[in-house]
């Protein structure tokens, strides 16, 4: 997908499409006047060029446009979780097949120490320790397209131990410091529970040492997922491939080269590419080893190990853990791979909306500059230069009234919502969907 570039001459199409999205997504605002600056804040983001500034997005404007942006972004009270909420729905009924909720994880250097969860730690995306914040993004993903709708910030300890850093920041009473996956994790369950959304298998990277935790977190929902690991990953296993009959216990690398013989080949497309790929596939029931420090979970549940063999490698080289046991190796490969489309749209979409470019100090204002950024992103691939989307074939109707559901009927005021937990969909047959085959 190439970056989309707003021609002069489509500005008023795009403002239309931008107002109508913000009458139906921040119909939770109180006022009209905060309507009307995340309109101009979100027009900003999506035509201003260079670093989305407050200043830059003033525009012409700049002075009393300039300070009341401020004030709406950085004081205003709005609850920016039912704007998220508002967008995730409506994203469900307008994205072209819709297939999982990915979490990337987001870096954003800086050079002081005053920014709200800044500081120095090590960052596993960039394998050294940097000054910065961390923060993920939950993006609900096809094959044609991703779209934030949540965000985390990671606060480091300092941020919630030290009273007056917290009180400057505004960071509330309730927020605690946990690990960047431990955050997306708690936001995902926080989704799967009150915001009405269709049951989605969830894509991750997890790191060794988090693995156990996810699980057992995702468990307690009956989340469906699919994780990204390490070939270092120790897991048990009973006999297979060159292995007698066990249990044995092994890394991950070990066991799929085992299987070498029984590999399956998936084609697939890459995001953003027109020629096609070949990748091997192995796949093992497993029990992920508990940690030395973790005492093994009662009863143990058996998930299923994935790899692949990656770019003419002789060894696997890529791991996934799943709990997902009714789709195919192609289908389960097709869900993992969706993490490089979130990953292009990322470095196509959001960061030319300005994601990455809030400069304030307060928690309140990261978030609500991440929402009205997800909300550009969404104009801009969904809006009249953006690629074309099944069943979505205009403008959003302005006057569409919030979907709020209710928990005991899941209807809404404008009708019938997917209930929150129905069963898990089955991959649409396409031709964008891998296919496998024996070698």
């Amino acid at each position: 997908m190439a970056r989309v570039v707003l021609p002069e001459e489509n500005t008023a199409e795009i403002s239309e499409w931008i107002d109508a999205l913000i009458s139906l997504l921040f119909e939770s605002l109180p006022r009209r006047d905060q309507r009307n600056w995340a309109r101009v804040y979100v027009n900003g983001l999506v035509r201003a060029s260079g670093k989305k500034t407050i200043r830059n997005l003033a525009g012409a404007g700049a002075g009393a446009v300039e300070q009341s942006l401020q004030q709406f972004i950085s004081k205003s009270p709005w609850d920016w979780t039912p704007v998220r909420r508002s967008l995730a729905q409506h994203l469900e009924r307008t994205a072209q097949r819709p297939l999982a909720w990915v979490v990337r994880p987001m870096v954003i250097e800086k050079a002081g120490d005053r920014s709200v969860g800044v500081g120095r730690q090590f960052v596993p995306q960039l394998g050294r320790t940097a000054n910065c914040q961390q923060a993920a993004g939950i993006w609900l993903a096809s094959s044609e397209a991703g779209f934030p709708v949540e965000w985390t910030l990671t606060l480091p300890e300092p941020w919630t131990a030290e009273p007056l850093r917290r009180r400057r920041a505004g960071i509330p009473d309730t927020a605690r410091s946990l690990t960047p996956a431990q955050d997306a994790v708690h936001a995902v369950q926080r989704m799967s529970a009150t915001w009405q959304l269709r049951r989605r298998p969830v894509v991750m990277e997890v790191a060794p040492g988090e693995l156990q935790r996810c699980i057992a977190s995702f468990a307690l929902q009956d989340i469906p997922f699919v994780f990204k690991v390490d070939g270092t990953l120790p897991v048990s296993f009973g006999g297979a491939g060159r292995l007698k009959p066990g249990p044995h216990t092994a890394p991950a690398r070990e066991l799929i080269d085992s299987l070498r013989s029984r590999r399956r080949v998936v084609e697939w497309t890459r995001p953003g590419r027109s020629e096609g790929a070949v990748t091997p596939l192995a796949s093992a029931a497993v029990f992920v080893t508990p940690a030395e420090d973790r005492p093994a979970p009662a009863p143990a549940t058996p998930l299923l190990l994935v790899g692949a063999w990656t770019e003419a490698a002789p060894l696997p080289s890529e791991f996934w853990i799943t709990n997902i046991g009714d789709r195919s190796l192609a289908q389960l490969f097709h869900l993992a791979r969706l993490a490089d489309r979130v990953a292009l749209d990322f470095a196509e979409v959001c960061e030319p909306a300005g994601i990455r470019d809030f400069e304030g100090r307060s928690f309140r204002g990261w978030h609500h500059h991440a929402t009205l950024a997800s909300v550009a992103h969404a104009a801009t691939l969904l809006g009249p230069r953006g690629r074309p989307s099944a069943g979505h074939p205009g403008p959003p109707p302005a006057a569409a009234p919030h979907p709020g559901a209710s928990a005991r009927t899941g209807a809404t005021r404008a009708g019938p919502v997917p209930p929150a937990f129905p069963p898990r969909p089955a991959l649409p047959a396409s031709q964008s969907a891998p296919r496998a085959s024996l070698r």
